[in-house]
Protein backbone atom coordinates (compact mmCIF):
# COMPACT_ATOMS: atom_id res chain seq x y z
CA UNK A 1 0.00 0.00 0.00
CA UNK A 2 3.12 2.38 0.80
CA UNK A 3 4.26 2.44 -2.45
CA UNK A 4 0.90 4.03 -4.02
CA UNK A 5 -0.09 6.17 -1.19
CA UNK A 6 3.11 8.10 -1.29
CA UNK A 7 2.69 9.09 -5.35
CA UNK A 8 -0.71 9.96 -4.25
CA UNK A 9 0.10 12.35 -1.19
CA UNK A 10 2.63 13.94 -3.91
CA UNK A 11 -0.25 14.21 -6.72
CA UNK A 12 -2.54 16.11 -4.00
CA UNK A 13 0.07 18.43 -2.92
CA UNK A 14 1.26 19.14 -6.94
CA UNK A 15 -2.63 19.53 -7.89
CA UNK A 16 -2.86 22.27 -4.67
CA UNK A 17 -0.22 23.85 -5.60
CA UNK A 18 -1.92 24.08 -9.31
CA UNK A 19 -4.71 25.45 -8.16
CA UNK A 20 -2.91 28.30 -5.97
CA UNK A 21 -1.05 28.87 -8.93
CA UNK A 22 -4.28 28.98 -11.31
CA UNK A 23 -5.88 31.43 -8.75
CA UNK A 24 -3.17 33.65 -9.02
CA UNK A 25 -2.93 34.30 -12.77
CA UNK A 26 -6.67 34.72 -12.77
CA UNK A 27 -7.25 37.53 -10.25
CA UNK A 28 -5.33 40.37 -11.45
CA UNK A 29 -7.78 39.49 -15.26
CA UNK A 30 -12.40 43.42 -15.56
CA UNK A 31 -18.77 50.89 -16.39
CA UNK A 32 -18.40 53.93 -17.71
CA UNK A 33 -17.73 54.57 -20.71
CA UNK A 34 -18.31 51.94 -23.51
CA UNK A 35 -15.47 49.53 -24.44
CA UNK A 36 -12.98 51.92 -22.95
CA UNK A 37 -12.56 51.12 -19.27
CA UNK A 38 -9.66 52.24 -18.29
CA UNK A 39 -9.46 55.52 -16.28
CA UNK A 40 -7.21 58.36 -17.37
CA UNK A 41 -6.48 62.02 -15.43
CA UNK A 42 -4.46 64.63 -15.68
CA UNK A 43 -4.21 66.60 -12.15
CA UNK A 44 -1.35 68.58 -9.90
CA UNK A 45 -0.59 66.41 -6.33
CA UNK A 46 0.60 69.51 -4.77
CA UNK A 47 3.70 71.77 -6.84
CA UNK A 48 3.70 68.18 -9.22
CA UNK A 49 1.65 67.73 -12.59
CA UNK A 50 0.75 64.24 -12.90
CA UNK A 51 -0.87 62.12 -15.95
CA UNK A 52 -2.33 58.94 -14.35
CA UNK A 53 -3.27 56.05 -16.18
CA UNK A 54 -5.19 53.36 -14.46
CA UNK A 55 -6.44 50.12 -15.64
CA UNK A 56 -9.22 48.42 -13.38
CA UNK A 57 -9.01 44.82 -13.19
CA UNK A 58 -11.89 42.65 -14.90
CA UNK A 59 -12.81 40.51 -11.63
CA UNK A 60 -12.93 41.79 -7.84
CA UNK A 61 -10.64 41.06 -6.02
CA UNK A 62 -8.64 41.51 -8.68
CA UNK A 63 -5.45 44.14 -9.76
CA UNK A 64 -5.34 47.56 -11.00
CA UNK A 65 -2.31 48.37 -12.54
CA UNK A 66 -1.28 51.86 -12.19
CA UNK A 67 0.74 54.21 -14.69
CA UNK A 68 1.65 57.55 -13.65
CA UNK A 69 3.91 60.43 -15.91
CA UNK A 70 5.15 62.92 -14.21
CA UNK A 71 5.59 66.15 -16.15
CA UNK A 72 8.33 67.43 -13.70
CA UNK A 73 11.73 65.72 -13.22
CA UNK A 74 11.59 67.77 -9.22
CA UNK A 75 9.47 64.09 -8.50
CA UNK A 76 12.28 61.76 -6.16
CA UNK A 77 8.90 59.04 -5.12
CA UNK A 78 5.62 58.07 -6.17
CA UNK A 79 3.27 56.14 -4.01
CA UNK A 80 0.05 54.54 -4.06
CA UNK A 81 -2.80 53.25 -1.95
CA UNK A 82 -6.36 52.04 -2.91
CA UNK A 83 -9.18 53.52 -0.30
CA UNK A 84 -13.03 53.01 -0.83
CA UNK A 85 -14.01 56.44 -2.24
CA UNK A 86 -16.88 57.54 0.50
CA UNK A 87 -17.60 55.80 3.66
CA UNK A 88 -16.20 55.63 6.92
CA UNK A 89 -12.63 53.09 4.77
CA UNK A 90 -11.69 56.57 2.81
CA UNK A 91 -10.57 58.05 6.07
CA UNK A 92 -8.14 54.88 7.09
CA UNK A 93 -5.81 54.61 3.94
CA UNK A 94 -3.46 51.32 4.11
CA UNK A 95 0.16 51.86 3.48
CA UNK A 96 1.20 52.91 0.25
CA UNK A 97 3.25 50.95 -2.27
CA UNK A 98 6.10 52.41 -3.53
CA UNK A 99 5.81 52.84 -7.75
CA UNK A 100 8.85 51.75 -9.77
CA UNK A 101 10.55 54.26 -11.80
CA UNK A 102 11.36 53.58 -15.49
CA UNK A 103 15.21 52.75 -16.06
CA UNK A 104 14.66 54.54 -20.00
CA UNK A 105 12.45 57.15 -18.29
CA UNK A 106 12.80 58.70 -14.85
CA UNK A 107 9.54 60.74 -15.57
CA UNK A 108 7.39 57.71 -15.92
CA UNK A 109 6.65 55.18 -13.20
CA UNK A 110 4.55 51.65 -12.73
CA UNK A 111 2.95 49.96 -10.18
CA UNK A 112 -0.53 48.38 -8.94
CA UNK A 113 -3.10 48.33 -6.21
CA UNK A 114 -5.39 45.56 -4.97
CA UNK A 115 -9.13 46.28 -5.72
CA UNK A 116 -10.72 43.91 -2.69
CA UNK A 117 -14.30 44.64 -3.30
CA UNK A 118 -17.14 46.22 -5.12
CA UNK A 119 -18.00 49.30 -6.71
CA UNK A 120 -16.24 52.65 -6.06
CA UNK A 121 -12.81 53.11 -5.18
CA UNK A 122 -10.00 56.26 -5.38
CA UNK A 123 -6.68 55.39 -6.04
CA UNK A 124 -4.64 57.48 -3.12
CA UNK A 125 -1.44 59.23 -4.84
CA UNK A 126 1.52 60.94 -2.72
CA UNK A 127 4.44 62.44 -4.43
CA UNK A 128 7.23 63.54 -2.93
CA UNK A 129 10.52 65.87 -4.36
CA UNK A 130 12.12 68.71 -4.10
CA UNK A 131 9.40 71.15 -4.09
CA UNK A 132 7.91 69.07 -0.76
CA UNK A 133 5.01 66.73 -0.51
CA UNK A 134 2.00 66.30 -2.44
CA UNK A 135 -1.30 64.55 -2.90
CA UNK A 136 -3.92 63.79 -4.98
CA UNK A 137 -6.87 61.08 -5.46
CA UNK A 138 -8.34 59.35 -8.76
CA UNK A 139 -11.62 57.38 -8.85
CA UNK A 140 -11.32 54.24 -10.24
CA UNK A 141 -14.98 51.55 -10.39
CA UNK A 142 -13.55 47.90 -9.25
CA UNK A 143 -16.66 45.97 -10.54
CA UNK A 144 -16.54 42.52 -11.88
CA UNK A 145 -17.46 42.60 -15.94
CA UNK A 146 -16.85 38.98 -17.11
CA UNK A 147 -16.33 35.64 -15.97
CA UNK A 148 -13.12 33.82 -16.65
CA UNK A 149 -12.57 30.60 -18.47
CA UNK A 150 -10.01 28.42 -17.63
CA UNK A 151 -7.89 27.39 -20.33
CA UNK A 152 -8.25 23.97 -22.28
CA UNK A 153 -4.99 22.88 -21.27
CA UNK A 154 -5.35 23.64 -17.84
CA UNK A 155 -8.98 21.89 -17.41
CA UNK A 156 -7.35 18.91 -19.45
CA UNK A 157 -4.54 18.68 -16.93
CA UNK A 158 -6.59 19.36 -13.91
CA UNK A 159 -8.97 16.36 -15.85
CA UNK A 160 -6.08 13.99 -15.47
CA UNK A 161 -4.91 14.41 -11.86
CA UNK A 162 -8.77 14.04 -11.15
CA UNK A 163 -9.55 11.14 -12.99
CA UNK A 164 -5.89 9.69 -11.62
CA UNK A 165 -6.91 10.42 -7.93
CA UNK A 166 -10.35 9.21 -8.09
CA UNK A 167 -8.29 5.65 -9.41
CA UNK A 168 -6.33 5.84 -6.89
CA UNK A 169 -8.73 6.21 -3.41
CA UNK A 170 -10.66 3.07 -4.89
CA UNK A 171 -7.53 1.19 -5.28
CA UNK A 172 -5.74 2.50 -1.97
CA UNK A 173 -9.21 1.55 -0.75
CA UNK A 174 -9.30 -2.06 -1.97
CA UNK A 175 -6.19 -2.62 -1.08
CA UNK A 176 -6.16 -1.63 2.32
CA UNK A 177 -9.59 -4.07 3.22
CA UNK A 178 -7.66 -7.06 1.56
CA UNK A 179 -4.37 -6.75 2.62
CA UNK A 180 -3.90 -4.36 5.22
CA UNK A 181 -4.09 -6.80 8.37
CA UNK A 182 -2.10 -9.49 6.57
CA UNK A 183 1.23 -10.47 7.77
CA UNK A 184 3.83 -9.62 5.85
CA UNK A 185 4.26 -12.59 3.40
CA UNK A 186 0.78 -13.71 3.67
CA UNK A 187 -1.61 -13.95 0.31
CA UNK A 188 -5.34 -12.69 1.00
CA UNK A 189 -8.05 -15.73 0.59
CA UNK A 190 -10.99 -15.42 -1.07
CA UNK A 191 -12.96 -13.60 1.36
CA UNK A 192 -10.57 -10.98 2.02
CA UNK A 193 -10.64 -10.58 -1.84
CA UNK A 194 -14.31 -10.48 -1.75
CA UNK A 195 -14.21 -7.41 1.09
CA UNK A 196 -11.39 -5.82 -1.01
CA UNK A 197 -13.76 -5.67 -3.93
CA UNK A 198 -16.57 -4.59 -1.94
CA UNK A 199 -14.77 -1.84 -0.23
CA UNK A 200 -13.66 -0.80 -3.85
CA UNK A 201 -17.17 -0.53 -5.02
CA UNK A 202 -18.21 1.39 -1.92
CA UNK A 203 -14.80 4.09 -2.32
CA UNK A 204 -15.92 4.30 -5.66
CA UNK A 205 -19.48 5.60 -5.14
CA UNK A 206 -18.35 7.59 -2.19
CA UNK A 207 -15.86 9.27 -4.77
CA UNK A 208 -18.47 9.54 -7.85
CA UNK A 209 -20.71 11.20 -4.94
CA UNK A 210 -17.87 13.49 -3.92
CA UNK A 211 -17.09 14.99 -7.64
CA UNK A 212 -21.12 15.27 -7.77
CA UNK A 213 -21.32 17.26 -4.41
CA UNK A 214 -18.25 19.36 -5.96
CA UNK A 215 -19.90 19.87 -8.92
CA UNK A 216 -22.90 21.06 -7.97
CA UNK A 217 -20.98 23.20 -5.17
CA UNK A 218 -18.66 25.10 -8.02
CA UNK A 219 -22.15 25.34 -10.13
CA UNK A 220 -23.58 27.39 -7.23
CA UNK A 221 -21.12 29.19 -6.22
CA UNK A 222 -20.57 30.23 -10.40
CA UNK A 223 -24.36 31.16 -10.62
CA UNK A 224 -23.93 33.79 -7.16
CA UNK A 225 -20.87 35.05 -8.97
CA UNK A 226 -22.95 35.74 -12.35
CA UNK A 227 -25.38 38.22 -9.84
CA UNK A 228 -22.20 40.44 -8.95
CA UNK A 229 -21.19 40.80 -12.83
CA UNK A 230 -21.54 44.62 -14.13
CA UNK A 231 -24.74 45.24 -15.95
CA UNK A 232 -25.84 48.47 -16.60
CA UNK A 233 -29.17 50.06 -16.00
CA UNK A 234 -31.91 49.47 -18.95
CA UNK A 235 -32.72 52.38 -21.35
CA UNK A 236 -36.22 52.31 -23.39
CA UNK A 237 -35.89 55.08 -25.65
CA UNK A 238 -39.67 56.31 -27.22
CA UNK A 239 -40.86 59.05 -28.89
CA UNK A 240 -43.48 61.12 -27.10
CA UNK A 241 -45.97 63.70 -28.92
CA UNK A 242 -44.62 67.01 -29.09
CA UNK A 243 -41.28 66.12 -30.50
CA UNK A 244 -40.54 64.28 -27.03
CA UNK A 245 -37.53 61.63 -26.45
CA UNK A 246 -38.42 59.89 -23.43
CA UNK A 247 -36.18 57.81 -21.58
CA UNK A 248 -36.98 55.18 -19.14
CA UNK A 249 -34.14 53.96 -17.26
CA UNK A 250 -34.65 50.51 -15.29
CA UNK A 251 -32.65 48.36 -12.95
CA UNK A 252 -30.82 45.39 -14.52
CA UNK A 253 -30.82 42.84 -11.43
CA UNK A 254 -27.26 44.50 -10.22
CA UNK A 255 -26.50 46.67 -7.25
CA UNK A 256 -27.32 50.39 -8.87
CA UNK A 257 -30.69 52.14 -8.11
CA UNK A 258 -32.50 54.70 -10.89
CA UNK A 259 -32.95 57.33 -8.03
CA UNK A 260 -29.57 58.00 -6.56
CA UNK A 261 -27.92 59.83 -9.45
CA UNK A 262 -25.99 63.00 -8.31
CA UNK A 263 -25.88 66.08 -10.96
CA UNK A 264 -22.37 66.41 -13.26
CA UNK A 265 -22.03 70.01 -14.89
CA UNK A 266 -25.23 70.76 -13.18
CA UNK A 267 -27.23 68.16 -15.11
CA UNK A 268 -28.15 64.49 -14.35
CA UNK A 269 -27.38 63.37 -17.64
CA UNK A 270 -25.65 63.69 -20.48
CA UNK A 271 -26.77 62.49 -23.51
CA UNK A 272 -25.21 61.94 -27.11
CA UNK A 273 -27.25 61.63 -29.91
CA UNK A 274 -25.65 60.45 -33.40
CA UNK A 275 -27.23 59.76 -36.97
CA UNK A 276 -26.33 55.86 -38.14
CA UNK A 277 -24.99 55.10 -40.25
CA UNK A 278 -22.31 57.75 -41.34
CA UNK A 279 -22.17 59.84 -37.93
CA UNK A 280 -22.49 62.93 -39.61
CA UNK A 281 -24.40 64.51 -37.10
CA UNK A 282 -24.23 64.93 -33.57
CA UNK A 283 -26.43 66.85 -30.31
CA UNK A 284 -25.58 66.58 -27.13
CA UNK A 285 -28.32 67.44 -24.57
CA UNK A 286 -29.27 67.26 -21.64
CA UNK A 287 -32.40 65.57 -20.43
CA UNK A 288 -34.54 66.19 -17.19
CA UNK A 289 -35.73 63.69 -15.31
CA UNK A 290 -39.11 63.90 -13.32
CA UNK A 291 -39.74 61.15 -11.56
CA UNK A 292 -37.51 58.55 -10.95
CA UNK A 293 -35.79 57.08 -13.81
CA UNK A 294 -37.62 58.79 -16.14
CA UNK A 295 -35.92 61.54 -18.59
CA UNK A 296 -37.63 63.66 -21.21
CA UNK A 297 -35.38 65.91 -23.79
CA UNK A 298 -37.18 68.14 -26.47
CA UNK A 299 -35.93 67.07 -29.78
CA UNK A 300 -34.15 69.60 -32.43
CA UNK A 301 -34.68 69.48 -36.13
CA UNK A 302 -33.94 66.17 -36.70
CA UNK A 303 -33.97 64.24 -40.46
CA UNK A 304 -35.81 60.91 -40.41
CA UNK A 305 -33.51 57.83 -39.67
CA UNK A 306 -31.70 55.70 -37.09
CA UNK A 307 -30.19 57.40 -33.86
CA UNK A 308 -27.78 56.25 -31.58
CA UNK A 309 -27.56 57.17 -27.93
CA UNK A 310 -25.27 57.15 -25.40
CA UNK A 311 -26.60 58.61 -21.99
CA UNK A 312 -23.97 59.27 -19.08
CA UNK A 313 -25.56 59.37 -15.11
CA UNK A 314 -23.52 58.97 -12.21
CA UNK A 315 -24.77 57.19 -9.18
CA UNK A 316 -24.62 58.63 -5.47
CA UNK A 317 -22.32 55.80 -4.70
CA UNK A 318 -20.03 57.05 -7.30
CA UNK A 319 -20.21 54.83 -9.63
CA UNK A 320 -20.56 56.40 -13.48
CA UNK A 321 -22.14 54.57 -16.38
CA UNK A 322 -22.99 54.84 -20.01
CA UNK A 323 -26.28 53.69 -20.78
CA UNK A 324 -26.77 53.09 -24.99
CA UNK A 325 -29.96 52.53 -27.28
CA UNK A 326 -31.09 53.30 -30.60
CA UNK A 327 -34.27 54.62 -32.01
CA UNK A 328 -35.64 55.46 -35.31
CA UNK A 329 -37.08 58.41 -35.68
CA UNK A 330 -39.28 60.71 -38.31
CA UNK A 331 -38.13 64.23 -39.51
CA UNK A 332 -38.70 66.67 -36.97
CA UNK A 333 -39.23 69.95 -36.96
CA UNK A 334 -38.15 70.39 -33.21
CA UNK A 335 -37.58 73.05 -31.24
CA UNK A 336 -34.40 75.20 -30.34
CA UNK A 337 -31.46 74.21 -28.16
CA UNK A 338 -31.26 75.81 -25.20
CA UNK A 339 -28.91 76.03 -22.10
CA UNK A 340 -26.06 73.60 -22.77
CA UNK A 341 -27.53 71.98 -25.39
CA UNK A 342 -25.51 72.03 -28.46
CA UNK A 343 -25.36 70.29 -31.85
CA UNK A 344 -23.13 69.85 -34.94
CA UNK A 345 -22.08 68.36 -37.96
CA UNK A 346 -18.87 67.06 -40.12
CA UNK A 347 -18.06 64.74 -43.11
CA UNK A 348 -20.03 61.34 -43.27
CA UNK A 349 -17.52 58.28 -42.12
CA UNK A 350 -18.37 57.07 -45.82
CA UNK A 351 -15.71 60.23 -46.70
CA UNK A 352 -13.83 60.11 -43.62
CA UNK A 353 -10.10 61.16 -43.76
CA UNK A 354 -7.50 60.88 -41.36
CA UNK A 355 -5.29 63.65 -42.91
CA UNK A 356 -8.18 65.88 -42.25
CA UNK A 357 -7.05 68.41 -39.40
CA UNK A 358 -9.29 71.62 -40.05
CA UNK A 359 -13.15 72.26 -39.29
CA UNK A 360 -14.86 75.44 -39.85
CA UNK A 361 -17.20 76.78 -37.01
CA UNK A 362 -19.37 79.87 -37.15
CA UNK A 363 -17.97 83.28 -37.71
CA UNK A 364 -15.45 81.86 -40.31
CA UNK A 365 -13.36 80.58 -37.23
CA UNK A 366 -11.85 77.09 -37.58
CA UNK A 367 -10.74 74.20 -35.36
CA UNK A 368 -7.69 72.88 -36.09
CA UNK A 369 -6.06 69.26 -34.29
CA UNK A 370 -2.59 69.57 -33.57
CA UNK A 371 -1.91 65.25 -34.73
CA UNK A 372 0.93 64.30 -32.51
CA UNK A 373 4.24 63.44 -35.14
CA UNK A 374 4.27 59.51 -33.62
CA UNK A 375 1.35 57.56 -34.79
CA UNK A 376 -1.81 57.46 -32.19
CA UNK A 377 -1.71 53.59 -31.37
CA UNK A 378 -4.19 51.78 -29.42
CA UNK A 379 -2.90 51.46 -25.55
CA UNK A 380 -0.66 54.74 -25.55
CA UNK A 381 -1.96 57.76 -23.81
CA UNK A 382 -1.75 60.77 -25.87
CA UNK A 383 -2.93 64.28 -25.82
CA UNK A 384 -5.23 65.31 -28.37
CA UNK A 385 -4.86 69.00 -28.66
CA UNK A 386 -7.56 71.03 -30.48
CA UNK A 387 -6.65 75.07 -31.52
CA UNK A 388 -9.55 77.69 -32.09
CA UNK A 389 -8.25 80.38 -34.83
CA UNK A 390 -10.46 83.22 -36.38
CA UNK A 391 -10.35 84.13 -40.01
CA UNK A 392 -6.83 84.96 -39.78
CA UNK A 393 -5.27 82.05 -38.12
CA UNK A 394 -4.87 84.43 -34.83
CA UNK A 395 -5.90 82.32 -32.13
CA UNK A 396 -9.26 82.93 -31.41
CA UNK A 397 -10.73 85.19 -28.29
CA UNK A 398 -13.73 85.37 -26.64
CA UNK A 399 -12.70 81.49 -25.41
CA UNK A 400 -15.49 80.44 -22.32
CA UNK A 401 -16.08 77.70 -20.36
CA UNK A 402 -18.54 74.91 -21.33
CA UNK A 403 -20.60 73.43 -18.54
CA UNK A 404 -17.50 74.67 -16.41
CA UNK A 405 -14.83 73.22 -18.27
CA UNK A 406 -12.25 74.47 -21.39
CA UNK A 407 -14.03 71.88 -23.56
CA UNK A 408 -15.97 68.67 -24.26
CA UNK A 409 -14.93 65.94 -26.38
CA UNK A 410 -16.47 62.04 -27.43
CA UNK A 411 -14.27 59.33 -29.13
CA UNK A 412 -16.63 57.27 -30.62
CA UNK A 413 -15.93 54.19 -32.38
CA UNK A 414 -17.33 53.84 -35.80
CA UNK A 415 -19.33 50.56 -35.15
CA UNK A 416 -20.30 51.70 -32.30
CA UNK A 417 -18.33 49.76 -29.75
CA UNK A 418 -16.46 52.05 -27.52
CA UNK A 419 -17.90 55.26 -26.72
CA UNK A 420 -15.76 57.77 -23.93
CA UNK A 421 -16.76 61.40 -22.71
CA UNK A 422 -13.90 63.25 -21.98
CA UNK A 423 -12.67 66.12 -20.02
CA UNK A 424 -9.23 68.00 -20.21
CA UNK A 425 -8.79 66.44 -16.66
CA UNK A 426 -9.42 63.35 -18.05
CA UNK A 427 -11.94 60.80 -17.97
CA UNK A 428 -13.13 60.93 -14.69
CA UNK A 429 -16.95 62.66 -14.25
CA UNK A 430 -16.67 65.98 -12.41
CA UNK A 431 -19.38 64.77 -10.12
CA UNK A 432 -17.42 61.29 -9.09
CA UNK A 433 -14.10 63.75 -8.71
CA UNK A 434 -15.65 66.08 -6.19
CA UNK A 435 -16.35 62.99 -3.94
CA UNK A 436 -12.24 62.79 -3.01
CA UNK A 437 -11.86 66.14 -2.56
CA UNK A 438 -13.30 68.70 0.31
CA UNK A 439 -14.21 71.41 -2.21
CA UNK A 440 -17.49 70.33 -4.04
CA UNK A 441 -15.99 72.27 -7.21
CA UNK A 442 -12.71 70.78 -7.22
CA UNK A 443 -11.48 69.85 -10.30
CA UNK A 444 -13.49 72.36 -12.18
CA UNK A 445 -11.89 75.82 -14.42
CA UNK A 446 -14.31 78.03 -12.23
CA UNK A 447 -14.45 82.15 -12.63
CA UNK A 448 -11.40 81.94 -15.36
CA UNK A 449 -11.49 85.36 -16.96
CA UNK A 450 -9.60 85.02 -19.70
CA UNK A 451 -8.98 81.39 -21.31
CA UNK A 452 -6.65 80.03 -23.35
CA UNK A 453 -7.24 79.07 -27.55
CA UNK A 454 -6.36 75.50 -27.44
CA UNK A 455 -7.52 72.43 -25.30
CA UNK A 456 -6.43 69.63 -24.45
CA UNK A 457 -7.79 65.68 -24.02
CA UNK A 458 -5.95 62.89 -22.21
CA UNK A 459 -7.08 59.44 -24.12
CA UNK A 460 -5.59 55.89 -25.17
CA UNK A 461 -7.62 54.65 -27.80
CA UNK A 462 -8.45 51.07 -26.64
CA UNK A 463 -8.45 48.99 -29.73
CA UNK A 464 -7.70 49.03 -33.49
CA UNK A 465 -10.50 50.74 -35.98
CA UNK A 466 -11.93 53.84 -36.92
CA UNK A 467 -12.95 56.68 -34.44
CA UNK A 468 -14.90 59.99 -34.55
CA UNK A 469 -13.91 62.48 -32.13
CA UNK A 470 -16.46 65.34 -31.76
CA UNK A 471 -15.09 68.37 -29.68
CA UNK A 472 -17.10 70.95 -28.16
CA UNK A 473 -15.73 74.42 -26.60
CA UNK A 474 -17.61 77.76 -26.35
CA UNK A 475 -17.18 80.99 -27.62
CA UNK A 476 -18.80 84.38 -27.34
CA UNK A 477 -21.88 82.24 -26.32
CA UNK A 478 -22.41 79.79 -28.71
CA UNK A 479 -21.06 76.04 -28.36
CA UNK A 480 -19.01 75.10 -31.15
CA UNK A 481 -18.61 71.58 -32.52
CA UNK A 482 -16.06 69.98 -34.74
CA UNK A 483 -15.64 66.26 -35.46
CA UNK A 484 -12.47 64.54 -36.83
CA UNK A 485 -11.50 60.75 -37.56
CA UNK A 486 -8.54 58.82 -36.34
CA UNK A 487 -8.35 55.19 -37.89
CA UNK A 488 -5.93 53.16 -36.79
Amino acid sequence: MGWFAAPCAALVKRILQLALALTLLLAPLGYAHVGSPDVFHEGAAGPYRLLVTIRPPQVVPGVAEVEIRSASPDVRELRVAPVPLTGPGAQYPPAPDILRRAKDDPQFYTGSVWLMACCSWQVRIYADGSGGRGEMAVPVVGVATRTLRMENTMGAALLFFLILLALGAVSISGVYAREGQLKPGLAPDAHLKRRGRRAMIVAGVLVIAMICLGKLWWDSDDNAFQRFIYKPLKMTATLDPGERLSLTLEKSGWLQNVDDLLPDHNHLMHMYLIRLPEMERVWHLHPEMGEAGKFTQNLPALSAGRYQIYADVVHGSGLPETLVGQIDLPGTAGHPLIGDDAGGAGPPLSAARQDRTKAELSDGYRMIWDRPQEPVLPGRLTSFIFRIEDRDGKPATGMELYMGMQGHAAFVAADGSVFAHIHPSGTVPMAVLALTQADPHAGHAMGSSSLPAAVSFPYALPKRGAYRMIVQVKRAGHVETAIFDVIR
